[in-house]
């Protein structure tokens, strides 16, 4: 495999002189400390990322210094947390080159904003009969939300199939959209296989009918660069914490005019004008899918790992990961009785596995022993596992400050564990 294909990126990646992965780790405090003394290898980022000192600090400042509600005061510190609440939303806005700063919503998460997506677009346009598409490689949240929909409105939730090697059928995804599909929604990479979707093309396939798109962001976010303008998408959604930012703060990008024809999400403070007992007039996006108290400091966190990112370049990351992948795959194949689950010609960051003969929960026991971190089970991605015949799989996956010498010790670990428990 070439680095071109791993990376998700679809032009020739050069090698990089500026990309110094050792001065990349320096900006991570966690990552200098020992496990069970042993160095902190951690290759479980596809569950959430580690936060750089920037992020840590951006928070730590805006409780020290602005810590205030926000629309609401008109003293020093309510003014200086509106504009560092609105900052970030403006970084958000730039990081996907969205058109306009109303169709960023803040949320608690990638998991929350299809939620919403369902409950408000969903609950308006889909009826019994109607199909709402997704893919046979979907995280629950791409799942269970649209379950729920189908289930209340009478309608039938369709999957797209995949191949054996974790690709998406795009034949398939042409016949099954259909006059009755009211949406679709598609991961851009798959938490469990690394695979990355062609979704210009779904996007298209799926505009030529007239239907929308929304697409799972939360795993491709932070490894490439995103631009919801050449998309073309109509609702993406992404979580901080898997972009080296804080937990429980996520985005819902959503055209514009879609979002002002969606009702609200939540009732509540700040996504009214005015409230009567007799009525409520409702506010613009996106403040009108903002119900309550946000998490503030969460966008002051988001809004300096977009910075710190920004700093690195997203396409450096992309050819920093393309290298450790091919790497890691060559060294992987090494490894006796090792199964690779997923090997899409597009895939990034993800190597999900199995060990023949040998329990995922053991191997990872093994490797925990060793400081390594990795993630095994399903991956709440129960079809797309159950899909390749396997009850679960050990799953590592890259960052930004991951290195070869890591991918060793992952390699070196694994025949420990066929040592230790065969």
């Amino acid at each position: 495999m070439s680095a071109t294909t791993l990376s998700g990126v679809d032009r020739p990646l050069t090698a990089l002189h500026s990309y110094d992965v050792h001065r990349v780790r320096q900006d991570f405090p966690i990552l200098s400390q020992t496990v069970r003394g042993k160095p902190l290898v951690y290759l479980d980022n596809a569950n959430t990322t580690q936060k750089p000192r920037a992020v840590i600090d951006a928070m730590h400042t805006f409780y020290e210094t602005c810590n205030a509600n926000i629309h609401r005061a008109t003293h020093y510190l309510g003014m200086q947390a509106d504009r560092a609440y609105e900052q970030g939303r403006e970084k958000v806005r730039c990081f996907l080159n969205a058109r306009h700063f109303e169709e960023i919503v803040f949320v608690r998460n990638a998991t929350e904003g299809i939620n919403l997506v369902a409950q408000t677009y969903g609950r308006v346009h889909v009826r019994e009969g109607d199909e709402v598409l997704i893919t046979a490689m979907e995280h629950h949240a791409n799942i269970v939300p649209w379950q729920m929909l189908c289930e209340e409105k009478g309608a039938h939730l369709r999957v797209i199939p995949i191949d054996d090697t974790g690709e998406l059928i795009l034949e398939e995804a042409e016949r099954l959209i259909t006059p009755r599909t009211r949406i679709v929604g598609i991961t851009h990479m798959s938490n469990a296989l690394g695979t990355i979707n062609p979704i210009e093309q779904v996007i298209a396939m799926a505009h030529a009918q007239g239907v929308p798109v929304l697409v799972d962001a939360a795993q491709s976010a932070y490894h490439f660069p995103i631009d919801v303008q050449a998309l073309d998408c109509d609702f993406l959604v992404f979580s901080g914490h898997k972009l080296y930012g804080p937990t429980g703060i996520g985005v819902l990008y959503g055209k514009k005019d879609l979002l002002e024809r969606m009702p609200p999400y939540m009732g509540g403070g700040d996504m009214i004008l005015s409230v009567t007992f007799e009525k409520t007039v409702y506010n613009d996006p996106p403040f009108k899918f903002e119900a309550g108290t946000p998490h503030i400091a969460g966008v002051v966190g988001l809004g300096a790992a977009i910075d710190y990112l920004t700093s690195l370049g997203m396409e450096n990351i992309a050819s920093h990961e393309a290298d450790l992948m091919e790497y890691g795959t060559q060294q992987l194949q090494e490894v006796p009785g090792l199964r690779m689950i997923g090997t899409a010609r597009r895939k990034a960051s993800v190597f999900s596995f199995t060990l023949e003969g040998l329990h995922p929960n053991d191997v990872g026991t093994v490797l925990d022993m060793e400081g390594i971190a990795v993630r095994t089970g399903q991956h709440c991605a129960h079809p797309v596992i159950h899909r390749f015949g396997v009850s679960a799989t050990v799953r590592a996956s890259l960052g930004c400050y991951n290195t070869r010498e890591e991918l060793d010790a992952l390699v070196c670990g694994l025949h420990k564990a066929r040592r230790l428990l065969s």
